[in-house]
């Protein structure tokens, strides 16, 4: 059977206002954010329903043609970019929220809906939802679950994985999964949903997203800190945590490296006179703004008398918090900054992160003396950041790679904290997975996917 009789059976099951041909492929469809080069593909399926889900995958099976899927193309791994020959099927016409319920703290929605409005969904309903990143205005709830996605919240609320409670997910045979149960205690046998998350589209199609919400905090502090060295940024964030519990919703390092950039990138004003070795951008949760305001100073004040903060700058509206919080933005400047820009996304013990971050800057300098490189992170749950200039290490792009994951390698890290693995990572997955462990990974792939047609190559290679 031949590829364009697959074509023309899709386009008249499916309709061709859901069926596009390779050549009519709009370019959004054909690379992610990852930089990876564009691939048209064979054809673009863009279904409304689960039902029209199913029958897309039943046919590319029957043909054995695989299928990539795809949410709001905002990965940094290249898992949603078309492999040559290959079916890419977008999830963002299925964009409803179907069910809000604040009593039971329970979203039901389809998984093209963005991450924003699902955010602006639970606030409106009085709650939050426990997981935000920068893309949260493209990035799509399916593709965030199967990421895993982390980002600002994951200190407090958990990474996605925790925030679903039920998936509805197509096989790759058109089989479809119902998992929407909304019960926490549900001990039946294998709890199915949690091989799709983090599966990057290599097991299945998620369609549906039962989701957890948070009752919304009465009050939020904002602070920014300057303190010296990395162990002493942790000894601030287990003073805060001892203090104030699972209310410190975030802390966010930022080494004076990627400081100087973001004020640069953005225009803005320097938050203290002088300059300081590590800020911390940090958010704390409470039930009275006032008294919230005097506890974070007395935690301050401590601090300082114990040599841990040199300088503070607690918020005193939305609008100063806000402005504070722009400090941090500078990753979506990356891309316009750096030729080109080199980012990782690495997983730490966290006693070691900053010796990590000393031991990639030491190798860097030795090889590449002129190397620009910023460090910075979600370091209250061991996830760091790092990125480099290609065009300050000759273009050396693969060697910068090789390098830093041979040191995650050594440090027993993962290479992959929250952006997946995609193409882009395939390469080093081992130095964070045993022979056993990817072993046990293709066990699965094949049970579930036995022709290996979901997002072919992307993971690792069967």
């Amino acid at each position: 059977m031949s590829q364009e009789q697959l074509i023309q059976e899709l386009i008249s099951t499916l309709g061709a206002d859901v069926v596009l041909r390779g050549a009519d492929v709009p370019e959004r469809y054909q690379t992610d954010w990852s930089g990876t080069p564009p691939q048209q593909p064979l054809a673009l399926v863009r279904p409304r329903t689960t039902e029209e889900i199913s029958a897309a995958l039943r046919l590319c099976s029957a043909h054995k043609v695989a299928v990539v899927p795809q949410g709001g193309m905002t990965g940094l791994a290249g898992a949603a970019t078309p492999t040559q020959g290959t079916v890419a099927l977008s999830l963002d016409r299925m964009n409803s929220i179907e069910d809000i319920n604040s009593q039971t703290g329970l979203m039901q929605v389809q998984a093209g809906v963005t991450l924003q409005a699902v955010q602006e969904a639970a606030v409106a309903a009085g709650m939050v939802f426990g997981v935000d990143l920068g893309a949260r205005g493209s990035c799509q709830i399916g593709g965030n679950v199967s990421t895993n996605a982390g980002g600002n919240g994951v200190l407090q609320h958990g990474m996605m994985r925790e925030q679903v409670l039920g998936l509805e997910v197509v096989l790759a045979d058109g089989s479809v999964l119902p998992m929407l149960r909304p019960m926490i205690k549900n001990n039946t046998g294998y709890d199915l949903k949690q091989f799709f998350i983090g599966a990057e589209g290599t097991l299945g199609i998620i369609t549906r997203v039962l989701l957890r919400l948070r009752p919304a905090p009465k009050a939020t502090a904002t602070t920014l800190v300057a303190m010296p060295d990395f162990d002493t940024a942790l000894a601030v964030l287990g003073r805060m945590q001892s203090h104030f519990g699972n209310s410190v919703a975030a802390y966010e390092l930022m080494w004076d490296s990627f400081v100087q950039a973001s004020l640069s990138w953005l225009k803005l004003s320097a938050p203290f006179a002088e300059r300081h070795p590590m800020l911390a951008l940090i958010n704390v949760d409470g039930k009275d703004e006032a008294q919230l305001q005097d506890d974070i100073q007395q935690v301050l004040e401590e601090a300082m008398e114990a040599g841990e903060v040199l300088d503070a700058i607690v918020a005193q509206s939305v609008a100063q918090a806000q402005q504070l919080w722009k400090l941090r933005e500078a990753p979506a400047e990356l891309n316009n900054h750096m030729h080109p820009a080199i980012n990782f996304d690495v997983s730490l013990p966290q006693a070691d992160i900053g010796r990590f971050a000393d031991a990639c800057e030491a190798a860097f300098t030795a090889r590449w003396p002129q190397k620009h490189s910023l460090y910075f992170g979600h370091v209250g749950d061991g996830n760091l950041h790092v990125s480099v200039d290609g065009a300050t290490v000759n273009g050396e792009c693969d060697a910068v790679e090789a390098e830093l994951y041979r040191l995650v390698g050594e440090f027993k890290g993962s290479v992959s904290a929250e952006h997946g693995i995609g193409l882009h990572k395939k390469p080093y997955l081992s130095n964070s997975r045993s022979p056993a462990e990817m072993a046990a990974m293709r066990a699965i792939k094949r049970a579930l996917d036995p022709l290996g047609l979901m997002n072919p190559g992307k993971v690792f290679e069967l």
